[in-house]
């Protein structure tokens, strides 16, 4: 012990020395260590058992105390030591050499604020209190009221204890996920152990609120402190159904499989019988794919099983999968999944969100995709599936192929030298369909009725196509068009008098048989382009705000032949009683389509504008003081003439325009004109409407116009989210990041009250949408008009920074009634969000009311009252 004794005294004199010199502030090392040799000889002395491994570095702002005699430094003014990965900072550090221990302590003010409380910093680990002892030789620690800190977890103690394992002993403890000096809320235990990286674990803890003690205790406590993936219980939640009695819903189990797979078992029950279980595997592999997989099973008992009238059963299932595959995997190859299968009856009994409840359409699609590297080929395979949860159709679709060439240039050059000729911009492509679909109720899926109403089709398509300059201003575009039709299935359908109808009750109806084999139709046809762009403008005085007006006009103008091919695949057919016939082709149904019968010779014309304006703006930062403004991005109309037509040659007239003023009204509108005239039992005449002497260039048909916008006030915190967003894209990647946003999206709008942004005030947003049609009843003269109106609107304000109100709703004005509607209330309680929903009309009428902690660690947490519209 004297030899270690000298060896500090030296470097004590050595470091008085340095500072004498003007080192600035105070600072210095300790450096004890078995077996370290220099130029000097060996000392043959043993060091003692009890000396230190490592350097204690250490240093203070204010002053440095050396007490030889009792072997004791002390440190004054935001003193600070360290020893390995042990860090401790305060006003006052004591170091005794005797028992190896440091202590930490803090210092008051006049006005009795704390100053320099002692923070001790060890593996990750960071420890606050009023005063600590660190014994270095043991690695065993006494912290007198501390407060820590364990992710989103903030723990308080008047008295710890810590082990050389990292183990802690509390005494007298609090536990929270609030970050204020005085929490909201606390569970307060006398005794807790602490396991860093993994669990807090207490006795009996009662709840606190605003240092408030509650009625509620707990017997004890187990906090994951964990950080990254584990494994463990999800807490069940308690709820009270009149339909399915007492039970407990979203009880389960999460197990993860390492960064790359987990696997979560949920599961419900209830007093009346009924169950369901699910299980959500979800596998991922950064820049490779990601997806997610649910099966869910479902026994519903509807009632009380002792009265038998009122009981009913239903057995489902549902299988959703979605997969995504990055952009970056595989070059020029992609897959990916979207499947949401099940029987009709499981969202009705199982699915509380108004949204899927309403939703009769569901719809899966698998798709693969390959673009071969510098090469025209492109090849997409698909599986797609629809499916009516009302009506129990069912519609599959496997294979459903793609093949396509894009254009090549055959007569162009390996090396353009000079013009192209014009037979070099001669293009041609080729693009093919396989289909294989069946169509089906649901109660057949897997029988043999679904094979046998199965249908296989291809179709075959070749264009070529080139285009020329004309007189500088126009372009010239010839083509020729090649279709080709392959069938596995030909349709005989005649009319029988003594077969029942199943619609009217009466006997007549069309009996359908069909021959199997393959069979083929064609078609062909030739078109030639001209179009061309006329510009207009008018100037407006040099003292006008606004300084000019340009019109933009685009006439097209085509002609077309296609010969009659397919005559042989028409024929008559009586559909009713009284006699009457018409024309159908023995393919009509097939899922690839039917060429058109007849010749067709004529005209294709249209005209699209554009209207924009220039205006005087003092905002403009390039100098010219000017802005455009759209004020119509297209308006036109589109018509066609078939010359070789023995009547009607003239179709009917399509209208449309856009616009979207001041960027903030979105405005379309489209409609179609008939130009002839009808008899007074509502047949179409081969008469144009303008030679009864009317200004007019037909009858409308039908017409349809929409209107939205939207306003908000501004989020001033708008660029610190945008910049989080893209951070969190960057991280996922560009496809993980697309599924994670669907699924974060579906959850936001089935939980509006539980995800909203307290950072905009207000927010409202308006569309309006009308449609009229006008439909004449042939033989009866008769004339149905049906005009639908519909407003929709949504939006929230904030009451206070903290309370949010918010309204989704619409009116009918065809039905003159209200429209779904959504209300809710949300209060931001720091700690804890707090929402109510209430669904007031309607047949899904819904009330909850939710409140639930923030913080992830406390996630089950979470009181919830729901009463569905059976319940009201």
């Amino acid at each position: 012990m004297k030899i270690i004794f000298c060896q500090l005294l030296s470097v004590l004199l050595i470091a008085f020395v340095l500072i004498a010199a003007g080192v600035p502030h105070h600072a210095g090392f300790v450096f004890i260590k078995r077996g370290t040799r220099d130029s000097l000889p060996a000392d043959t002395i043993p060091l003692s058992k009890d000396s230190l491994d490592a350097p204690i570095h250490y240093k203070a702002k204010d002053s440095l105390i050396m007490q030889v005699q009792k072997k004791r430094l002390l440190l004054y003014g935001s003193a600070e030591t360290k020893y390995k990965e042990t860090n401790i900072t305060a006003e006052r550090i004591t170091m005794d050499q005797e028992t190896g221990i440091v202590e930490a302590t803090k210092v008051t003010d006049t006005s009795g604020k704390a100053i320099g409380r002692p923070v001790m910093t060890d593996n990750g680990q960071s420890f606050e209190s009023d005063t600590m002892q660190f014994n270095i030789t043991t690695r065993k620690a006494k912290i007198y009221h501390t407060r820590s800190t364990y992710g989103e977890a903030f723990i308080g103690s008047q008295q710890s204890k810590r082990m050389a394992d990292n183990t802690i002993f509390g005494f007298k403890n609090t536990f929270t996920t609030c970050d204020l000096d005085t929490p909201h809320f606390q569970f307060r235990a006398k005794r807790v152990k602490i396991i860093p990286d993994k669990l807090v674990i207490s006795g009996p803890a009662n709840l606190e609120i605003e240092g408030i003690p509650t009625p509620l205790f707990i017997p004890f406590a187990i906090f994951p402190i964990t950080q990254g993936q584990r494994s463990g219980i999800l807490s069940p939640q308690y709820v009270v159904n009149q339909q399915k009695g007492i039970g407990l819903e979203n009880g389960g189990y999460y197990i993860g499989l390492g960064d790359n797979f987990d696997l979560t078992m949920r599961g419900d029950v209830y007093s009346y019988g009924s169950w369901s279980l699910t299980a959500s595997p979800t596998y991922r592999k950064r820049y490779k794919y990601n997806g997610g997989l649910n099966l869910s099973f479902a026994n519903t008992r509807f009632g009380d099983p002792s009265v038998k009238s009122e009981f009913s059963t239903s057995k489902d299932f549902r299988v959703t999968w979605n997969h995504s595959m990055d952009s970056k995997a595989r070059p020029g190859v992609n897959f990916g999944a979207a499947v949401n299968f099940g029987t009709s009856s499981y969202n009705k009994y199982n699915v509380y969100d108004y949204n899927t409840r309403v939703n009769n359409n569901i719809g899966s699609s698998v798709t693969f995709s390959k673009t071969w590297q510098g090469k025209p080929y492109n090849l997409t395979m698909g599986l797609n599936h629809s499916q009516n949860l009302s009506t129990r159709d069912v519609s599959i679709s496997f294979p459903d192929a793609t093949f396509t060439v894009n254009t090549i240039y055959p007569f162009q050059p390996k090396e353009m030298v000079g013009t192209p000729k014009w037979y070099e911009k001669i293009g041609i492509s080729y693009n093919t369909i396989l289909r294989n679909q069946a169509n089906f109720k649901d109660s057949l899926f897997g029988k043999q009725a679904m094979f046998d109403a199965m249908q296989t089709g291809m179709q075959h398509n070749i264009p070529i196509s080139f285009s020329i300059p004309v007189f500088k201003t126009f372009t010239l575009s010839p083509g020729i068009n090649y279709t080709e039709y392959w069938y596995t299935k030909q349709f005989n359908r005649k009319w029988d008098p003594n077969k029942p109808n199943l619609g009217t009750g009466t006997k007549g109806a069309i009996d359908t048989s069909y021959q199997a084999g393959l069979f083929a139709a064609r078609d062909i046809s030739a078109s030639m382009s001209l179009s061309t762009a006329l510009y207009g403008m008018y100037q407006f005085s040099k003292t006008s705000k606004i300084k000019a007006i340009r019109h933009v006009m685009r006439p097209t103008l085509s002609a077309s032949y296609r010969p009659d091919l397919n005559s042989k695949n028409y024929y008559e057919l009586q559909y009713n009683k009284e006699g009457d016939k018409q024309m159908v082709s023995r393919f009509d149904g097939a899922i690839i389509g039917v060429p058109s019968p007849g010749a067709f010779g004529g005209l294709n014309f249209g005209l699209d504008n554009n209207l924009e304006m220039k205006v005087f703006s003092k905002k403009d930062t390039t100098g010219n003081h000017e802005k455009k403004i759209k004020l119509l991005d297209g308006f036109g109309i589109n018509g066609s003439y078939n010359l070789v037509a023995d009547s009607f040659k003239l179709s009917t007239f399509s209208l449309y325009a856009r616009t979207n003023l001041f960027d903030k009204l979105n405005i379309s509108a489209s409609g179609n004109l008939d130009p002839y005239q009808v008899d007074s039992r509502g047949r179409r005449l081969d008469k144009y409407v303008w030679q009864q002497g009317k200004l007019s260039l037909g009858r409308l048909t039908n017409a349809s116009i929409s209107l939205s916008t939207s306003f908000q006030s501004k989020d001033k915190k708008s660029v610190a989210k945008e910049a989080k967003i893209d951070s969190s894209l960057n991280v996922q990647g560009g496809d993980a990041a697309f599924a994670a946003q669907q699924r974060q999206l579906a959850q936001v709008r089935n939980n509006p009250g539980e995800y909203v942004d307290f950072d905009i005030p207000w927010r409202i947003d308006l569309s309006y949408s009308l449609s009229y049609t006008n439909t004449i009843i042939p033989d009866s003269g008769g004339v149905v008009k049906r005009v639908t109106q519909y407003v929709s609107f949504n939006g929230d304000f904030s009451l206070t920074p903290k309370w949010k109100i918010g309204l989704n709703s619409g009116f009918d004005f065809t039905n003159m009634q209200i429209a779904y509607t959504n209300m809710y209330i949300s209060r931001d309680l720091h700690d804890f969000n707090l929402s109510i929903n209430l669904i007031p009309f309607g047949t899904f009428r819904q009330f909850s009311f939710t409140i639930s902690a923030k913080a992830g660690l406390l996630k089950d947490l979470r009181l919830n009252r729901t009463k569905q519209f059976y319940d009201l």
